[in-house]
């Protein structure tokens, strides 16, 4: 027996004495039986699945349960996916910070832009300094320099208490390059040399 979504009331669990139903292809059937609306699910092989409880009567409606429920959690896994595309990332950096550390931390803002998510890229700064905010922005110019091939900064560096921070965007995707025939790449094929022209006879 299929596990049925405890959101879903389907076939026997719906106690109901009328319903209004709404066929396998969308038409509406009006308002019936519940006994007779389970025995048309019968007859079609197919299940009778309460989509709307808070509706006087309740609405049902005839379906293939088990697809209805895999489309479901389809739908819910690819909402999944984007919300986590669309998660912002956050790298932190010191004014202080050597070449291999600058490498390292760009090399994650990297990965995450590669895997399409935005970054946030922060300056912490410690006591004295706050007061020199430029040294701050000469690093965030850098990682955007660093990154110009596969991110971009999605407005200027800004100040938030004690750390400055830059949002570094993904850029889209350059579009595949057309392959051109081997013809058109080597150039039109050079015409047969002209012959000679006959000389005048005298």
């Amino acid at each position: 027996m299929m596990n049925i979504a405890k959101e879903h009331k389907v076939n026997e669990q719906i106690r109901v004495r009328q319903i209004r139903l709404i066929g396998a292809e969308g038409e509406q059937v009006g308002i019936i039986d519940t006994r007779d609306a389970m025995q048309m699910a019968r007859e079609a092989g197919m299940d009778l699945v309460m989509v709307s409880p808070q509706a006087v009567p309740p609405v049902c409606r005839l379906l293939d349960y088990g697809r209805f429920r895999y489309e479901q959690q389809q739908n819910e896994k690819e909402n999944r996916k984007r919300a986590r595309a669309q998660e912002v990332k956050a790298i932190k950096f010191r004014v202080k910070i050597d070449d291999h550390d600058f490498n390292t931390k760009t090399g994650h803002v990297r990965r995450f832009l590669e895997e399409g998510h935005k970054v946030k890229v922060t300056i912490m700064f410690r006591g004295r300094e706050r007061t020199h905010p430029e040294l701050g922005e000469r690093i965030l110019v850098r990682v955007a320099e660093t990154l110009a091939d596969i991110g971009a900064p999605e407005s200027n560096p800004s100040m938030m208490g004690m750390d400055m921070n830059m949002i570094m965007t993904p850029k889209a995707a350059p579009a595949p390059r057309k392959e051109r025939p081997a013809s058109e790449e080597a150039g039109a094929a050079p015409e047969a040399e002209a012959a000679p022209a006959p000389a005048a006879s005298a």
